[in-house]
């Protein structure tokens, strides 16, 4: 049977030799685009501003999720961090492990169950994994179950709002579509194709909203030149109100 994960195939090719290779990504609201595979193993020094701060905020026992090739997790392990790079590529995950990142772990987010963290990591866009704006309750009650007290999330994100701008400047969204930061995509590399899946983009102030509404805090760490951020969440203490009885 063909393997359906390109991505993992082609990290696995990258490891046997082929450093030239490209995923093709193709979506409902763009042209295609490529992603070199060498990308996906860069060293620190060749990140963007957003990982690298994102990188020295990370604490404690940290959750890298959606990790692919591990270049994260490879960047704290060696800063001496307890990392914990998950992935549901298992092609992915056998790559980790020979890079040295023994604790990677062949899992859906949304499935991790009796762990506990003090950093949630989703680079790369991680808050994608959610699909639909509708997923973000799962997504924090998830967070909720495995931070530590003081427990932090870090990701960044996108307002692809720029995306539906028109010649004239204005902004050209069908209200009737959903959010517009849902976006379908599909993979490919060489003759392995995957399969459709959603992806989330989501705009600093509706994560903030979607955050607060579920108890955390949201802070912008860093803003990029082309509607990027970085953005530091955490749970925010419960007040408690004790009433005065009287004597």
């Amino acid at each position: 049977m063909k393997s359906k994960d390109p991505i993992g195939v082609a990290l696995e090719d990258y490891t046997n030799g082929n450093p030239s290779g490209k995923i093709v990504v193709k979506s409902n609201i763009a042209e295609d685009s490529e992603i070199p595979v060498d990308y996906l193993f860069r060293d620190e020094i060749d990140m963007p501003d957003s990982e690298i701060k994102a990188l020295q905020l990370c604490h404690g026992r940290v959750l890298d999720v959606g990790a692919a090739a591990g270049c994260h997790s490879i960047v704290l392990k060696h800063k001496g961090l307890d990392i914990h790079p998950i992935d549901i590529s298992a092609k992915a995950v056998k790559i980790m492990k020979r890079q040295g990142l023994e604790s990677a772990k062949q899992i859906d987010y949304f499935e991790l169950k009796n762990e506990k963290y003090d950093t949630l990591l989703f680079l790369m866009n991680g808050i994608g994994i959610c699909g639909e704006l509708s997923r973000l309750d799962d997504f924090f009650r998830k967070a909720t179950e495995l931070l530590n007290p003081g427990g932090q999330i870090l990701l960044d994100s996108s307002d692809i709002i720029y995306m539906f701008e028109g010649d004239d400047g204005s902004i050209e969204i069908d209200l009737n579509a959903g959010y517009y930061g849902e976006v379908e995509y599909q993979m490919s590399y060489s003759d392995c194709i995957g399969p459709k899946f959603k992806w989330l983009f989501i705009d600093f102030e509706t994560l903030t909203d979607h955050a607060s509404a579920n108890g955390f805090s949201c802070e912008l760490i860093l803003e990029g030149e082309h509607y990027d951020y970085l953005a530091r969440l955490a749970n925010k203490p419960v007040m408690l109100h004790l009433q005065k009885t009287s004597k």
